[in-house]
């Protein structure tokens, strides 16, 4: 049973049907889902939800699909766990990681919200999906497609990172770069949605995918015994990562699974690439458009979609945002791995470095609950770390001992 009532304008409130569509007709104002929360409200307990399998299906009445899932039932409910070594190091006392890098099947949280888009795209019968991406997206299109039996295109910037260019192409989709910006290959994309009638899913299925971001929220409360936690850090392309966290958390307390929350919400990016956050930092009503440059390509959105909502949202929590720079981006996924044995790319570098930096201003006090959102693996992103090459020996222990001498204590 699904409990979508209807699509809404975020902006003049008018609805439409469910269909797939994603702009308004009025004051082109982006759309999205409207629940029924008191039916929501009678049956989805924390019995059931702990009654069901571990994916993020286990809270499907808040998600925006008619029928049972048919793509990505294995998604989802991936670790939080306590980071105590990188804690000690920030000096805080309670730190949690929620560690998206190891999320079914393609290693980042894109696995959430394609499920859904996908799922929803066989509901209205579409046969060919697409996807303007910056990466991890384009992944997880082209997998979660092949599993489905459907066709894929997938467009991105023809200077991705390597490894998310073949982490794409292996899946037999239908890969084409373009010459530019992620922010052109999406307006290029607008136009062949316009022609040609297929699933977009960050173009006309938007509203339903980005939906399934709300998951990882709904998870860090569930494993955080039905506690939100004081600060989430979460990273920002397009910012609508943030902004569905925090639906996520309103929408459990509304339906009542939820005493409180205080949840305060921070957004992250890199300076190469960071005109939400300059524009909270400057307290700027509207964000300005940038051309990235930046070695965190997944964050790389120029004019992000939910930006200005991300901006709102993050100043109705009480959070803040913070930019770093590619040298504190590579430190932060250095410290990571080192500290908690998790290699995450480049925008878990960002979110680590400025969680740092938010620390450091006291803007995120010590003594106080932290998740830090990591949404994508370290393997997708290698070429950004240059570590050099490891001590090579011959097969002799005494050349070994000479090697280690001074490490072993």
């Amino acid at each position: 049973m699904s409990y979508v009532k209807a699509l809404k304008c975020r902006e003049c409130g008018h609805e439409y049907p469910k269909q797939p569509t994603h702009v308004c007709e009025f004051c082109f104002g982006p759309l999205e889902v409207v629940y029924d929360y008191e039916g929501i409200k009678k049956i989805l307990t924390k019995e059931l939800i702990g009654s069901r399998g571990p994916n993020m299906w286990r809270y499907k009445e808040l998600l925006p699909i008619d029928n049972d899932p048919t793509v990505g039932k294995q998604v989802g409910f991936t670790p939080l766990r306590r980071a105590s070594r990188l804690a000690r190091l920030l000096g805080v006392s309670e730190l949690y990681i929620k560690n998206d890098a190891v999320n079914y099947p393609t290693l980042s949280f894109k696995d959430r919200v394609v499920s859904v888009a996908l799922s929803k795209a066989k509901e209205f019968g579409f046969k060919v999906v697409a996807c303007a991406s910056t990466g991890n997206l384009a992944n997880s299109v082209a997998a979660n497609a092949a599993a489905a039996d459907l066709e894929s295109f997938v467009f991105v910037p023809y200077d991705l990172e390597a490894t998310k260019i073949l982490g794409t192409m292996i899946y037999g989709t239908n890969l084409i770069g373009i010459h530019g910006t992620y922010d052109e290959v999406n307006r290029l994309c607008s136009e062949i949605a316009g022609k040609y009638k297929w699933a977009f899913v960050n173009i006309n299925m938007r509203p339903y995918y980005a939906e399934g971001s709300k998951s990882m929220g709904y998870e860090i409360v569930e494993q955080l015994g039905w506690n939100t936690p004081k600060h989430v850090v979460v990273p920002m392309a397009s910012g609508s990562l943030l902004t569905k966290i925090d639906k996520s958390f309103q929408e459990f307390h509304k339906i009542g699974l939820l005493k409180t929350n205080e949840a305060k919400i921070y957004g992250a990016q890199a300076t190469g690439c960071s005109p939400i956050s300059t524009a909270v930092k400057n307290n700027w009503d509207i964000f300005k458009p940038v051309k990235p440059n930046t070695i965190a390509k997944s964050l790389a959105i120029g004019n992000p979609a939910d930006g200005f909502y991300a901006a709102k949202t993050v100043h109705q929590t009480g959070g803040w945002c913070e930019d770093v720079s590619d040298e504190e981006v590579i430190a932060g996924i250095r410290v990571l791995a080192e500290t908690e044995g998790i290699f995450a790319e480049t925008a878990g570098g960002v979110t680590v470095g400025v969680a740092k930096k938010l620390i450091e201003q006291g803007r995120i006090p010590k003594n106080e609950s932290i998740v830090l959102c990591i949404t994508g693996n370290g393997l997708k992103t290698q070429e950004a770390v240059r570590l050099g090459k490891p001590p090579v020996i011959k097969p002799s222990l005494t050349e070994f001992d000479a090697l280690v001498k001074d490490k072993i204590k």
